[in-house]
C-alpha cells in the first residue's frame, strides 16, 4: 500500500466519518412556513414573467417547449441563431445569454427558468424533506463523490443552493436556529483557493499581498494594470478578480472573454500579463503539469491522488482540460483536505470544551454550527483557532465568522 494514501486514509478520512454521521444525526431545522411564503412569491413573479414574455413576443406561447421559443427568437424576433442541435436551433442558457445583449425576451427566459428551477428544487422540495420527528432536515454528506476530495451532500444537495441571485439567496432565510435562545454560527475561509496557491507557488508578489492583509484581487488588480493599489477601480478588481479563479480553474480566453463581456484577444493579453507579473504562478503550474505527466497523478497537500491522463504540457491560454483539472485538483483538492482538517479539529475541541454548540453542516470553504447564545463568543474563539492553524502554510489563513438567527441574516464578527 501507498503509505501516502494510508495516512490520508487513517488520519483524515476515516476519522471524518464520525463527525459527518454526527452533522446527519444533528440536522438542521427548516422554517417550513418561509419556504411556502417564498415559492407563493415566486409563483407570482413567474405568472407576471410568463404575462411580459407573451406580450413581447406578441402573442401566447409554449415558453417551455424549445420549439415554440425557438420559433419566437429566430423566426419572429430574426434573432441569430447562436448554435443548433440535432432538433434545431439551440434555445440554452448560454445561448439565451448571448442573446439577451441584443434583446430584453432572452432575459425574461432566463429569470423565468431560473425561479422554476428554484422553486421545484428547493423552496416546493425542501419541506418534503423534513424529519417530522425532528423536524429538522438531515442531509447526507459523501466523501468519495468528488474526485477532488471535496465534500458533497444529497437529500438535499446544499452545495447547490444558489446564492449568486437575490431569491436563491433568500432560500438560506429558511435555514434557522432550531431551539429558543440559539443563533447559527458561520465560519467561512477567506479565499482559500487562491491562498493555497500562493503557498504551492511561492510566488513573491502574491505571498506578500496576502501577509499585509491586503485584497488579493486589489493587489493582483495593481500588478496587472500597473497602477497604484490606492487607484484600482471596482472595475479593475472584478476583471482580475476573474483572472484570479480563471487561473484555478483554468479558464481559457474564451471563457474569461464570456465572463467579463470583453474581447477573446483582450482577455487573453490579461492571462498572458499575469503570468508574466506572477512568474511563481506560472512556474507552479509547469511543476503541476510535468509531475502529473510523469506519474499520472495530481497531488494535493495531504498526497490524495487523482488520476489524469492526457497531459500536454501546454502553456497558459492553450491548456486542454486534463492540464486544468490537474491544477484544480492539487488547488482545490488541498483546500478540502484543510478544511476537513479543521473540522476534526474543532470536532475534538468542541467535544471537550462543554459548550452547548453542535457543528450541522459544511459547504465548500464554510462550515455552520448551531449554538446557544450565551456559548457563542467562547465557540467563535474555538473556531477561528482551529481554522486558522488547522496547517501552516506560507501565508496566513483568513476565517471570516457571522452569526444570526438564520442562514441569511448574518452579523459579521470581527476578529
Amino acid at each position: 500500500a501507498d503509505d501516502n494514501l494510508t495516512s490520508l486514509y487513517e488520519d483524515l478520512e476515516s476519522p471524518l466519518i464520525r463527525v459527518l454521521a454526527k452533522m446527519e444525526f444533528a440536522g438542521i431545522s427548516v422554517d417550513v412556513e418561509e419556504l411556502k411564503r417564498q415559492s407563493l412569491v415566486a409563483g407570482e413573479v413567474i405568472d407576471r414573467l410568463t404575462a411580459e414574455i407573451h406580450a413581447m413576443a406578441g402573442r401566447s406561447f409554449n415558453i417551455d417547449s424549445p420549439k415554440q421559443l425557438g420559433t419566437i427568437l429566430f423566426t419572429d424576433l430574426q434573432l441569430p441563431v447562436i448554435r443548433k442541435t440535432q432538433t434545431g436551433a439551440s434555445t440554452d442558457q448560454e445561448v439565451l445569454e448571448e442573446l439577451a445583449v441584443l434583446h430584453p425576451l432572452p432575459a425574461k427566459i432566463i429569470e423565468r427558468r431560473h425561479l422554476i428551477k428554484l422553486r421545484g428544487t428547493y423552496l416546493d422540495a425542501l419541506p418534503a424533506m423534513v424529519n417530522p420527528q425532528t423536524g429538522r432536515i438531515h442531509a447526507t454528506f459523501h466523501q468519495t463523490v468528488a474526485a477532488t476530495g471535496r465534500l458533497s451532500s444529497s437529500d438535499p444537495n446544499l452545495q447547490n443552493i444558489p446564492i449568486r441571485t437575490p431569491e436563491g439567496k433568500q432560500v438560506r432565510r429558511a435555514f434557522r436556529a432550531g431551539h429558543a435562545d440559539w443563533i447559527l454560527v458561520c465560519a467561512d475561509y477567506s479565499q482559500i483557493e487562491l491562498r493555497v496557491l500562493a503557498h504551492f507557488s511561492g510566488d513573491e508578489a502574491m505571498t506578500e499581498a496576502f501577509r499585509q492583509g491586503i485584497d488579493i484581487h486589489t493587489a493582483v488588480a495593481s500588478e496587472v494594470f500597473n497602477v497604484p493599489v490606492n487607484e484600482v477601480t471596482s472595475d479593475l478588481r472584478r476583471i482580475a478578480k476573474a483572472v484570479n479563479f480563471g487561473v484555478i480553474y483554468g479558464q481559457t480566453p474564451w471563457g474569461l472573454a464570456a465572463a467579463l463581456g470583453i474581447d477573446k484577444n483582450e482577455a487573453a493579453a490579461f492571462i498572458d500579463n499575469y503570468f508574466q507579473k506572477y512568474a511563481g504562478v506560472a512556474k507552479f503550474c509547469e511543476q503541476v503539469l510535468t509531475e502529473t505527466a510523469r506519474s499520472g497523478f495530481a497531488r494535493t497537500i495531504l498526497n490524495r491522488r487523482r488520476a489524469i491522463s492526457g497531459i500536454r504540457r501546454t502553456t497558459g491560454i492553450n491548456r486542454n482540460m486534463p492540464e486544468r483539472t490537474a491544477i484544480n485538483t492539487v488547488i482545490q483538492g488541498s483546500a478540502a483536505d484543510l478544511i476537513k482538517k479543521a473540522m476534526l479539529e474543532a470536532d475534538a475541541a468542541l467535544g471537550i470544551s462543554g459548550l452547548r454548540a453542535t457543528l450541522l453542516l459544511q459547504i465548500h470553504d464554510e462550515l455552520v454550527f448551531e449554538c446557544h447564545q450565551d456559548d457563542a463568543h467562547a465557540l467563535i474563539n474555538l473556531i477561528r483557532d482551529k481554522m486558522q492553524n488547522a496547517m501552516t502554510l506560507a501565508v496566513p489563513l483568513e476565517v471570516d465568522v457571522t452569526t444570526g438567527p438564520n442562514w441569511l441574516d448574518q452579523t459579521d464578527v470581527l476578529s
